[in-house]
């Protein structure tokens, strides 16, 4: 059987634990099952990572890093300030409906996070990331329509993360398409009017 290096090995490992997790949960995310999920023995885990929290600590990274990414990519080059937030709100909320299960294990993993001490760094990079690139993407709209903000980019970030974030929760435990639909364009339409845009409902574009 030919040899796989540590940096090989690595993303596959990555890509069990997310599949295992998202299938059983976190507390069913020990390194003896992930190493089962991917066909090695539980030393590879070890070895490759250490501890089974630079595991999750991985795990956090890159479900951060695949919804940065689709979020990013969403992002129109041409568009106005309102229109710019509805794309990237309704691009995100795309991610919640058809990736629920990385949502959840987002959620689950942040929850785990906070009562493990070694993961805590993680969770803080986690939140930073998101808040960081949010407040860029409302920069880059705000200068490309020549907006001139009414707050920090940062205030503006931290209102959408906090208010998606409960929207995201509301969907995995009580599912309501109508009751959705009316929320995200109010959390749109509020970024707006934070930002000092127009208070006017900001219509979301077409899935």
């Amino acid at each position: 059987m030919p040899h796989v290096t540590a940096a090989e090995r690595r993303p596959q490992l990555i890509s069990a634990a997310i599949a295992l997790m998202s299938r059983e949960g976190v507390a069913a995310g020990s390194t003896r099952a992930i190493a089962a999920e991917l066909g090695v023995a539980q030393a590879t885990v070890h070895y490759t990572f250490g501890t089974k929290e630079e595991l999750y600590r991985a795990v956090l990274r890159q479900l951060t890093q695949d919804l940065v990414a689709q979020v990013r990519e969403a992002a129109p080059a041409d568009a106005g300030f309102e229109e710019t937030v509805a794309a990237l709100a309704a691009a995100l909320w795309r991610t919640v409906r058809e990736q629920p299960d990385s949502h959840q294990l987002l959620t689950e993993l942040s929850l785990f996070a906070l009562r493990t001490p070694t993961l805590s760094g993680a969770l803080e990079s986690h939140y930073r990331e998101v808040l960081d690139v949010t407040a860029e993407l409302v920069t880059e709209a705000a200068e490309r329509a020549g907006h001139r903000l009414a707050v920090p980019p940062a205030a503006v970030a931290r209102f959408f993360t906090a208010c998606f974030e409960g929207l995201t929760l509301q969907r995995l435990t009580a599912p309501d398409e109508e009751a959705e639909r009316a929320g995200l364009q109010a959390l749109v339409s509020s970024v707006v009017a934070l930002a000092g845009g127009t208070l006017d409902l900001v219509r979301l574009p077409s899935a």
